[in-house]
């Protein structure tokens, strides 16, 4: 499928799957003979990886270390360093909980702050007559 497509498909916007390529975090697999990028199937889970590691605050750095730790994996046998994998992709894992909990948090405090806000407005709102 093109850029656009794939962009509906993942909620991405095209410019942002561009800059993504730019970054080497994704590769479309393939060009039309216009020259038009190509993704599959595979290509569309990458950038849904990326697409979840972005609001966590995952620098681009970071988000194409796990991709090419998350190629590893799928590509290793038995005899690889499968272990020290499984620990590198253990630490992003705690890296994304810690994450979400420090989200949660801020969710809780902007939630708290708006419902103070509310409450003024309710103290000085005129009920009707």
């Amino acid at each position: 499928m093109q850029i656009g497509e794939a962009a509906e498909r993942v909620g991405l916007s095209i410019r942002t799957i561009r800059h993504y390529e730019e970054a080497g975090l994704i590769m479309p697999s393939a060009r039309s003979e216009g020259g038009f990028r190509l993704y599959t199937e595979p290509d569309l889970a990458r950038l849904a990886v990326v697409k979840r590691m972005k609001p966590l605050g995952f620098t681009l750095d970071e988000m194409r270390d796990l991709l090419e730790l998350l190629d590893s994996l799928t590509e290793a046998n038995p005899a690889d360093n499968r272990a020290a994998l499984l620990d590198r992709l253990t630490m992003f894992h705690e890296a994304a909980q810690a994450r979400v909990t420090a989200l949660r948090d801020q969710l809780t405090m902007a939630e708290g702050f708006a419902g103070q806000i509310q409450d003024h407005i309710d103290i000085h709102v005129v009920p009707p007559a």
